[in-house]
């Protein structure tokens, strides 16, 4: 078998497919210290209420748009936020058949002292693969010394290198961004993964996909999560040259 790296940015309670993409790598990088994007995925996400999908958001402190997301900081009342969140999700999620389990895992998290967005994610992270099995090595992209500004393609050439890896593995919605051919030139194979159609009981509702893995959770067992899991497929790239700069 290929060792395999993959990196991600962190993402707060993120969906089934980042989690997938953890556990097929031999070694996950957390890329910390990627520039922080506003209406990503790096401080919000969404739950099931009522039926329908809510967007749930971990307010920030107020930062410049050029920073790291080890850069920006949990917002000061985050203690009350987070009292919010679990009202939220015991009154929403009272009747799903995990909420025993999951609920004390999510308070969990949340009351961790930390109150650095990528360290308070990273925490998080670790936690819920913890639950779910998952033992792949987690590292930072800040413990690696790249520098800030840096063709991305090189950026994630290079970490894989660093980390012995023969195969970088990513999400399918970056497939527009890397080229299986400049990998090849650095003596790596690249790869995508493609979550399929996953669906699950969501009590009497229509089923809505890709909410956050904490609805995932909520209702499916542990051993149900992990089936969940093994359903993806890996594909090739496209053969074209791509590139993207960090800001």
């Amino acid at each position: 078998m290929l060792r395999t790296v993959s990196m991600m940015q962190p993402y707060l309670f993120p969906y089934l497919g980042y989690f997938q993409l953890i556990a097929l790598s031999d070694v996950f990088v957390l890329g910390d210290d990627l520039q922080f994007v506003r209406g990503s995925w790096m401080n919000r996400n969404r739950i099931l209420v009522n039926g329908q999908p809510k967007l749930i958001s971990f307010p920030l402190k107020k930062g410049h748009q050029t920073e790291r997301i080890n850069e920006r900081w949990l917002c000061d009342d985050f203690d009350k936020e987070a009292a919010a969140l679990m009202l939220t999700l015991e009154r929403c999620y009272a009747k799903a058949p995990q909420r025993d389990a999951v609920l004390p895992l999510i308070r969990g998290i949340l009351q961790c002292p930390e109150r650095n967005l990528a360290l308070f994610t990273e925490n998080s992270l670790r936690c819920l693969c913890a639950y779910l099995g998952i033992r792949t090595p987690i590292y930072r992209g800040s413990s690696l010394g790249l520098p800030a500004k840096m063709d991305m393609q090189d950026r994630v050439i290079q970490i894989t290198h660093r980390m012995d890896g023969e195969l970088y593995l990513n999400p399918i919605g970056g497939m527009e961004l890397y080229c299986p051919a400049r990998f090849r030139a650095g003596g790596l194979l690249l790869r995508f993964l493609r979550m399929d159609e996953v669906g699950y009981p969501q009590l009497k509702h229509a089923f809505v996909p890709s909410l956050s893995i904490i609805d995932v959770l909520m209702f499916n067992s542990r051993e149900e999560v992990k089936e969940l899991l093994q359903r993806f497929s890996v594909v090739e790239g496209q053969e074209k040259r791509a590139t993207l700069t960090l800001a």
